[in-house]
Order: C-alpha cells, then sequence, then structure tokens
C-alpha cells in the first residue's frame, strides 16, 4: 500500500523533529586552523518574492526580486544550527548575490561567519587587470567587509586553457591576488575547477610557487568514477580528490547531488537507497558520501526553501559517515542514474541566454525529469504508452513556452564553450526536439 504524501506543514513538522534529535555540525578544519562547517551555504539559488529562485544570468528562472527576509531567515537559522561557510559571487542571481548576502551576513559578528567569493572575470572586458581589482573591490563592498575568507579563480578552465591563461595568468592577476593575499585582504586563496583538465593540471604543478589554501571541485558518487564516462574530457572525481590530498590542498566541494539530480525521485535508485534506511532521504545519501571522505572541508548546497537547509543540516549533524556496504551501494545506484538517458545538466545557467531564446537548462530538466521519474525509456525513440506521451508533452508546453522549446535551437554552437559539464547542447537538443515532435505527429494522428 502506498505511502500517504505529507502534507508541508507534517513535512516541516518531521524535519523540525529530525533537527531537535541531532547534534553539533560537523566541523573540518582548514589549513589555518579555522573551523569549517561540513555544511556550506551556497548563495547561486536565493529565493525569490514569488517563490521560486534566482540564478546567474538564466531569463527563465525567476524575474522577481530576491526574498531579502526569506534569506535572512535562512543565514539566521544556519547560523543558529552550526553552519558557518557561506559561498557567492559576483556573477550569481543576476549579479546581487553579494549584495543581498553582504546585508544578511552583517547583521551578525564577522567573527561568526566565512565568506567565499570569486573572481568571475568571465567576459574579455573584464579580463584586464584594473578590471579585477575593481571587481575583487566592489566584492568587499556589497558584502560589506574589509576582507575576504576564501577567495577564488571562479570556473578555470571554461574556455578552454587559453581563456584561462588570458583571465589569469597574462594579465597579473594571480600575482596581484597573491599580494592580496600576503596584505590580509585574502585570508585564503583557491580555484573552483570546471572544463579543460590543462588548467586544474597548471594550477597543480605550480602549487609550490601559489600555495592554494583551497580548491573546489564537482564531487558526488556518480562523478566519482563516472564523470570521464559521461564525457571523456572531464576528469572523474575521485582522481581531483586524491590529486589535491596528495599535495594537501582542501576540497570544497560543489554540485553534490548533481544539479539536483540526485535528490529526485527515481524508483530504480530509491528502492536501493531505501533498502538501507527507509527513513533516510534520497539527498541526505549523496551529503554523507562527500563528507565521508576526510580532505572534504565543506559541502556546497543551493537551498532555496527552508526545508532543504533543515533537511541538510539535520544529515550533518552529526556525519555519519557511509560504510563500505553503503558505498558499495551508492556506486550501484550511480550505474542506475548512468542508464537514465538523462542530459548531465547542472542547470548551472552558464550557457544562458541563448542568441535565439532557447531555454536550453529549461529543455534539460523537463526531459531529465520525465527520465528520472521513470516516465520514459532509455530508449527515447521507443515512448511507453500513450498516458506518458501525454503527461511529458504537458509538461514541456507548461514549462517552458513554445517560443523558446529546443525546436528553435540553430546549432551555432555559442553554448558550447560556457558548459562546465561539457554537453554537446546542440546534439542532445535536436535529439529531444526530434523525440518531441515524434510525439507530437503521433499525438495528432491518435
Amino acid at each position: 500500500m502506498r505511502k500517504k504524501e505529507m502534507s508541508r506543514r507534517e513535512f516541516f513538522a518531521d524535519l523540525a523533529k529530525k533537527l531537535e534529535g541531532s547534534g553539533e555540525m560537523t566541523t573540518r578544519e582548514d589549513l589555518k586552523g579555522n573551523k569549517i562547517s561540513l555544511l556550506g551555504y551556497g548563495a547561486m539559488r536565493l529565493p525569490t518574492k514569488d517563490g521560486k529562485h534566482a540564478n546567474t544570468w538564466a531569463e527563465g528562472v525567476s524575474s522577481a526580486a530576491i526574498d531579502q527576509e526569506a534569506v535572512n531567515e535562512h543565514v539566521d537559522f544556519a547560523l543558529e544550527h552550526g553552519v558557518n561557510y557561506f559561498d557567492t559571487s559576483p556573477a550569481y542571481c543576476r549579479g546581487e548575490s553579494e549584495r543581498v548576502m553582504g546585508e544578511a551576513l552583517s547583521r551578525h559578528p564577522r567573527s561568526s561567519y566565512f565568506i567565499a567569493t570569486k573572481l568571475s572575470n568571465f567576459a574579455p572586458q573584464q579580463y584586464p587587470l584594473e578590471e579585477c581589482k575593481a571587481m575583487f573591490e566592489n566584492s568587499l563592498k556589497a558584502l560589506r567587509t574589509d576582507y575576504i575568507d576564501f577567495y577564488l579563480l571562479h570556473a578555470i578552465g571554461n574556455g578552454g586553457f587559453e581563456t584561462f591563461s588570458k583571465r589569469y595568468i597574462e594579465n597579473g592577476a594571480i600575482d596581484w591576488l597573491l599580494e592580496e593575499r600576503a596584505a590580509g585582504r585574502i585570508r585564503n586563496l583557491g580555484f573552483s575547477f570546471h572544463g579543460d583538465p590543462k588548467a586544474f593540471e597548471w594550477c597543480i604543478e605550480h602549487h609550490d610557487q601559489y600555495r592554494w589554501d583551497f580548491c573546489q571541485i564537482q564531487m558526488n558518487y556518480v562523478d566519482w568514477l563516472h564523470a570521464k564516462a559521461v564525457n571523456d574530457r572531464n576528469l572523474d572525481a575521485k582522481y581531483l580528490y586524491e590529486t589535491l590530498a596528495a599535495k594537501n590542498i582542501p576540497a570544497v566541494i560543489m554540485e553534490p547531488l548533481l544539479g539536483g539530480r540526485l535528490a529526485k525521485f527515481n524508483y530504480a535508485v530509491a528502492s536501493k537507497l531505501k533498502g538501507m534506511d527507509a527513513e533516510a532521504s534520497i539527498a541526505s545519501w549523496a551529503f554523507r558520501f562527500c563528507g565521508t571522505y576526510p580532505r572534504v572541508l565543506t559541502i556546497l548546497s543551493g537551498m532555496t526553501y527552508k526545508e532543504q537547509l533543515m533537511e541538510n543540516i539535520a544529515t550533518l549533524s552529526p556525519l555519519k559517515p557511509l560504510t563500505q556496504h553503503e558505498l558499495d551501494t551508492l556506486e550501484e545506484a550511480a550505474q542506475l542514474v548512468l542508464q537514465n538517458n538523462t542530459v548531465p545538466c547542472n542547470l548551472c545557467q552558464y550557457c544562458m541566454p541563448c542568441p535565439y531564446g532557447v531555454d536550453i537548462p529549461g529543455v534539460f530538466d523537463c526531459w531529465n525529469r520525465a527520465c528520472t521519474e521513470d516516465r520514459l525509456p532509455n530508449d527515447p525513440a521507443n515512448a511507453r504508452h500513450a498516458e506518458n506521451r501525454r503527461k511529458f508533452l504537458k509538461d514541456c508546453d507548461k514549462a517552458i513556452p513554445h517560443l523558446r522549446q529546443a525546436e528553435h535551437c540553430i546549432g551555432c554552437g555559442k553554448c558550447l564553450s560556457h558548459c562546465p559539464q561539457r554537453i554537446d547542447i546542440p546534439r542532445r537538443l535536436d535529439a529531444i526536439d526530434r523525440f518531441v515532435a515524434n510525439l507530437r505527429k503521433e499525438e495528432r494522428h491518435a
């Protein structure tokens, strides 16, 4: 018999009960001996006044203003429950994330939290050193502080090694950042890695010169061994983690839920995870997986809703490391995730805006939801039955305006260099468009 779904009020009550029964947040020490919460608050998907979220440059997420009161409440709750690491960027939430987080955090003693932000100089006009310096000063002003605890070179490797060189090496940016660290305006200097492996390898090769204090990598129980299986230009998270550990560089984790895909219900995966613990949420296994590795400093999560924050705090207060049996079962779950024919899109929105108006992450999210919920077969050429076909088309049309659907992609390829996951976006959009077109044709002749 199917278990009755809980109301939102019942769900909150259940989470509150879990929190009440939990202990202290697990912490890890950085290289300077500071105790950092194992859960980090990611300020990339901040709540908006319409109940949705704001994210990078996205046009299709929410145009509503960020809900400052909700963010304040989240920050207060996080600090109260031991979360002290807050990650933002000048590029997040339509450029508003730093300002909003600065207002929320500045209401608390500066010594009670750690701020991480980034040199997000993605556009060529931002490459010159003076522009980099201006971005750094603007971050200090927006965050209402005179120093940054953790400062990152943002998404090294995006656009290839040549772009990385122009953003950080040729313009003298790294040398200047070392000066700022020596002066104390940057307490810890690191980088986040996406894209070209050459950029990551260069930073590791030059560690003796720059002495990186931390590195932010994508890690979850799918990418641990299978990032290269998804795209042979990727680096497996196991390799990244072990390379950093060998250099004594703490790892900050992004995408523990693989863009939310490891938190969504999947019949095959859920049966495996529920078999180990019927009460544990699907998402909790992903956080425990990352936390089980001792060189992980903190695990970032973009928590739009308070219940997400509550659940993640409960999971890591304290961390219960995974057993070998649980690790083996998660590897089996990873294999099932890879069989779902999903697109490895993490909804980061870096591909947006599309010059032809396609809502790229929206299309991929609609497709992935159908695959993850077992509403589409692994072979997209064979829809299971008429009810599923109608529901998939209805969901697509409800979520994405017609003029922004996959059929309007012309294959220009301008999105390709911006994708951290190195997805062949035009090819995947074309495959989805052909699948949808066939379904519509079938519906018209039904």
